[in-house]
């Protein structure tokens, strides 16, 4: 098939992703896995006080859910309106422009596979050291290898069985993660709980703005509720129901956990043992008292966390690549899926060829595989999410500003928190570009820590290019950008959708 031409009717069917497959609860576990609550508790957490020594990293995490909050009343009124596996990209594109939407694209494709393959090399990393301390060697890029594999596996195979596998996993390390708290908060430092942490002034301070950038990286993932919509059962309801609640569930269990973190270590201290003992403070606080097995039990579902967030974020960054073939932006197979799972098979194979590629990389030239691969790329991937969604609460107030419906349900109150959501994420997306250097653990003048954001900015013009000459060169694309399945349709005289500002 051409690159250039609309998709024939006969090939619509390799078009078409699983529609109705998904209920609200397997969508909640899909997207709660990509945020691998073990991970965060275990590493982001003590990473946040390390790095910045401010103790109030549990209602940083309140704070931020918060700010979600808003972002997600408008986020899933969208959803209610569009129901497309591009998701950031159709939203901006509907809100903003046609340009401005192939921009987000390109910027949430290099955000999703630079999340996933950052997993891949803290998975390899991570579990090669466990198998190690058990008297098994094995390369770590071996491991990671494996691990690619394995997700490329599932991510050509039905997502409602990708859901089960992603559902068992995250009870599990749920479970255990709420052990290791109540073991804490049960065995307080001094014998009495304290709750400074979980004030609002521990924000007060100057590394605040740091707190939350790093905060917010605990929530990347559950946006990708939208992305899933097109195979979800009554996307309307299940999208917005799917997202509160997986937001809800994810703040409670973070503000929780590192609260009792910081209740075992006591206020004064957590910072000192965060810095000292980082991944491993929440094993060591609870192990006096709930045995070596739940903390070996721990150590595995923390790897097991790792995988599952590879996992719902391949499956996130392909239905992107998906999107964007089927749309006829980039290559057309990219847009083709498996003929019985009906998963997004060229997206999926070009994700999974990009890990391997990255894994073949660093494995070769002997790069830190933890450090430069998952903390580095991980961070990159979670700053990326955070400028799609400061970019996305402003296409919010553009579309509801312009919509003219009958239908006008929502509109007032989709404005106003689109508004309160972008000053805040684009707040925090200001701060977090001036402290980028701390969030690496790099100098202020290291030029990774400005090279990195500014891969967004060369992304999001190169987008704006393409979409220019895609509205010079190939105007039967341009004017199908933002239409999904219909797009795979549309003669070359589709009319422009009415909806889309030029």
């Amino acid at each position: 098939m051409s690159r250039s031409a609309p998709a024939s009717q006969g090939s619509v069917v390799l078009q078409t992703l699983a529609a109705g497959k998904l209920g609200v609860w397997p969508l909640v576990f899909t997207v709660l896995a990509a945020a691998a609550p073990l991970t965060v508790v275990g590493s982001g957490a003590t990473t946040g006080w390390a790095v910045t020594a401010v103790t109030g990293i549990p209602v940083a995490y309140i704070a931020v859910a918060i700010a979600l909050g808003l972002f997600a009343v408008g986020f899933v009124a969208m959803a209610r309106r569009i129901s497309h596996a591009g998701a950031f990209y159709t939203y901006v594109t509907r809100g903003l422009g046609r340009p401005f939407g192939v921009a987000t694209a390109f910027m949430a494709v290099l955000a999703y596979n630079a999340m996933q393959i950052g997993l891949v090399g803290g998975f390899g990393y991570i579990t090669a050291g466990f198998l190690d301390g058990h008297g098994i060697t094995v390369p770590w890029w071996l491991i990671a290898g494996a691990g690619v594999v394995l997700v490329a596996v599932f991510g050509v195979s039905r997502i409602d069985l990708n859901g089960k596998v992603l559902a068992t996993l995250l009870i599990a390390e749920t479970v255990v993660a709420l052990v290791l708290a109540i073991a804490q908060v049960t065995h307080p430092a001094g014998g009495t709980l304290t709750y400074t942490t979980l004030q609002p002034a521990g924000l007060l301070g100057d590394e605040a703005g740091t707190a939350l950038a790093i905060a917010i990286t605990g929530f990347v993932g559950i946006e990708g509720t939208a992305v899933f919509a097109e195979e979800t059962k009554d996307p309307s309801r299940t999208v917005a129901r799917a997202t509160f609640i997986a937001l809800a569930m994810i703040c409670g269990l973070y503000a929780f956990c590192t609260w009792a973190i910081s209740v075992a270590t006591g206020p004064d201290q957590v910072v000192a043992r965060a810095t000292a003992e980082g991944p491993e403070l929440t094993f060591n606080l609870a192990a006096p008292y709930v045995g070596a097995f739940i903390v070996t039990i721990g150590r595995l579902l923390l790897i097991t966390s790792l995988f599952a967030a590879m996992l719902s974020f391949h499956n996130t960054a392909a239905r992107y690549f998906y999107s964007l073939g089927r749309e006829g932006i980039l290559a057309r197979w990219l847009g083709t899926t498996a003929p019985k799972s009906k998963a997004p098979r060229g997206g999926s194979l070009t994700q999974t060829g990009l890990a391997v590629i990255a894994v073949g990389c660093y494995a070769w030239f002997g790069w830190d595989p933890l450090t430069q691969m998952f903390f580095w790329l991980t961070v990159l991937g979670g700053f990326g999410v955070l400028l799609l969604m400061a970019l996305t609460s402003t296409a919010v107030v553009a579309y509801f500003a312009r919509l003219r419906t009958g239908d006008a349900s929502g509109v007032t109150s989709s404005i106003l928190t689109g508004v309160l959501a972008a000053v805040a994420l684009g707040w925090i997306s200001v701060q977090t570009v001036f402290d980028f250097n701390r969030l690496l653990g790099l100098a202020p003048d290291d030029p990774v820590a400005r090279i990195l954001p500014a891969l967004y900015l060369a992304a999001a013009v190169a987008g704006l290019l393409w979409a220019g000459y895609l509205a010079a060169r190939r105007p039967h694309v341009y004017r199908v950008i933002g239409d999904g399945a219909a797009a795979a349709i549309a003669p070359l005289t589709a009319v422009p959708h009415p909806a889309v500002p030029r």
